[in-house]
């Protein structure tokens, strides 16, 4: 298997707790400080895998409140 980076491990996931319903729409992602103790990384490894959920279009930030999942079109 080739190698994955930690960003793209805890992406790979969250999107997967995302897909299979497990976090739903509308529902707060944990907090950095959360991920960061649950996978065992950097600030900055949680920042990436978060910023490449949001351009997959998983999750959007809302300023003072958190992470969410949003709707996905199709289902």
């Amino acid at each position: 298997m080739p190698y994955e980076a930690a960003y793209e491990r805890v992406a790979r996931e969250l999107r997967e707790r995302i897909v299979s319903g497990q976090l739903k729409t509308g529902d707060r992602l944990p907090s950095i400080s959360q991920l960061k103790a649950e996978y065992q990384v950097s600030d900055t490894v949680i920042r990436n895998a978060m910023l490449i959920l949001r351009t997959e279009g998983l999750t959007e930030g809302r300023p003072g409140s958190g992470v969410f999942v949003r709707e996905r079109d199709g289902g």
